[in-house]
């Protein structure tokens, strides 16, 4: 990660308005947050109030890297030592027993907490600054509830309008975020009856994390903790979204043409399709799963800002480095196939 510079008087204002309670936006590595006071729980209320998020929808407690877990946790099993060992400060969220101080808000109600340390310098600078190192800040994404997570200061100012009437008491500028996609989250609250649990995948694999535990990391279960950015639909932009498998691309932009739609196209192949019909606009991916990452956001706002009727995606790979994008990707797209059925009736 490139070395932003730390604005001193700027992480300290955003420490003060946080713990005056009010809301703040910050880089991670991951995506932009929106950030309140964890254990302040008419601040964290705030957070839900600004996006237009459900109650019971649980946000992340970011954490500084010398942070006291025992704090937060009622009780962190050695699985959890090994992983903050491994990935910490990094992009991923360990589910642990809520310790009852902790407000109930910050887990939409569950018993449960979701804590991480972020990598991001800037991220890192705030957290040491807020309650000198020993607070937690409650931060999902910065955006509308279900909309496209903000990797850039300016997509937040665009989200929440922040020359109008915004609920936001200041914006962090840390460039844009190197990963690009959410943390992954692996629940532990439960390690002694069902294993360690991935219940959102992200830029650390479920092989990389199996190879630390030594065992199998296990598919979400009906009784899983509730975690963020799970819901069916999520992470998608306001123009509805058409995943489709690259050998089927150049034909369904050409019916989708034929149908009077106009289309932006995502596409990681090296060249558009040969036959392919006029586009509103088209976003260049890489083939490779990082780059493509740090690009996915990005390229969906673009797209969503071409004013066309559709976005059309060309579905990534399906092999395992792949899965946290493709995670984003069909829940952006959940309404796809009710769309493509429609043009082709």
């Amino acid at each position: 990660m490139s070395n932003p510079t730390i604005d001193l008087q700027a992480i300290r204002l955003a420490a003060r308005k946080l713990e005056a309670g009010e809301l703040v936006a910050f880089p991670t590595e991951t995506v932009y947050g929106l950030g309140a006071d964890a254990e302040n729980a008419a601040a964290v209320a705030s957070i839900y109030a600004a996006k237009g998020r459900p109650s019971n929808h649980p946000v992340i407690v970011h954490v500084a890297p010398e942070a006291d877990i025992g704090y937060w946790a009622e009780s962190v099993p050695p699985q959890a030592h090994a992983l903050i060992a491994a990935f910490w400060p990094g992009p991923l969220t360990l589910i642990l027993p809520r310790a009852a101080h902790i407000p109930a808000q910050v887990s939409g109600g569950q018993d449960s907490v979701g804590l991480r340390c972020p990598s991001h310098p800037v991220a890192q600078a705030l957290l040491r600054e807020f309650k000198s190192g020993k607070g937690g800040i409650a931060g999902p994404s910065a955006n509308k509830f279900g909309h496209v997570s903000p990797t850039t200061a300016q997509h937040v100012r665009d989200e929440f309008d922040i020359d109008g009437d915004s609920p936001i008491a200041c914006i962090l500028d840390g460039g844009q975020s190197e990963v690009g996609i959410e943390s992954t989250i692996i629940d532990l609250s439960r390690i002694a009856t069902h294993g360690p649990v991935l219940l959102r995948p992200g830029h650390i694999s479920a092989a990389q994390i199996s190879a630390v535990l030594g065992v199998t990391v296990q598919a979400a279960d009906a009784a899983a903790p509730r975690a963020s950015g799970t819901l069916e639909s999520h992470y998608a932009p306001r123009t509805p979204v058409l995943l489709v498998p690259p050998p089927q691309l150049e034909a369904t932009l050409k019916q989708l043409h034929l149908a009077g739609q106009s289309l932006a196209l995502i596409a990681y192949s090296t060249a558009t399709p040969a036959d392919c019909p006029p586009l509103v606009a088209q976003f260049a991916m890489t083939a490779s799963p990082q780059p493509y990452a740090h690009d996915l956001y990005v390229a969906l706002r673009n797209m969503d800002h071409a004013a066309a009727d559709l976005i059309v995606v060309e579905a990534p790979p399906s092999d395992p480095s792949w899965q946290g994008i493709n995670d984003r990707l069909r829940r952006a797209a959940h309404d796809s196939s009710a769309v493509l059925a429609g043009f082709r009736k």
